[in-house]
C-alpha cells in the first residue's frame, strides 16, 4: 500500500497516473490485484493498494514502474509500504 497527498487540482491527473500505475504493476510477475482509492473523510488522501504473490514481487515490481511512478513521488507519503498478511477473513 502506497499512500498519497494529493491536492484537489491534482487529483483528475493523478487518477490517470495511479491507473498507470496499476497497468504497469499488472504486467509484472507476482501481480495479483490492485486498486486506486480515495478517503471518503480526507479526499487529499489515497491510496495505491495492490496484492502479490510475496513481498520479492511487490519489491521487483517497485523497481520496474519506477520511471511511470516517478512523477507521483513528491506527493507519495514516506512510510512503510510493504506488509504481509497476518490474519484474512472473507465475506460470506
Amino acid at each position: 500500500m502506497i499512500r498519497y497527498t494529493v491536492p484537489e487540482s491534482q487529483s483528475q491527473d493523478f487518477a490517470k497516473q495511479g491507473q498507470t500505475i496499476l497497468e504497469t504493476f499488472a504486467g509484472q510477475p507476482g501481480f495479483l490485484r490492485g486498486r486506486l482509492a480515495r478517503s471518503v473523510d480526507e479526499p487529499n488522501l489515497w491510496a495505491l493498494v495492490t496484492e502479490w504473490e510475496g513481498a520479492g514481487f511487490y519489491r521487483r515490481a517497485l523497481s520496474a514502474a519506477r520511471l511511470v511512478m516517478y512523477p507521483l513521488m513528491i506527493l507519495m507519503v514516506n512510510e512503510p509500504s510493504a506488509y504481509e498478511d497476518v490474519h484474512a477473513q472473507d465475506g460470506t
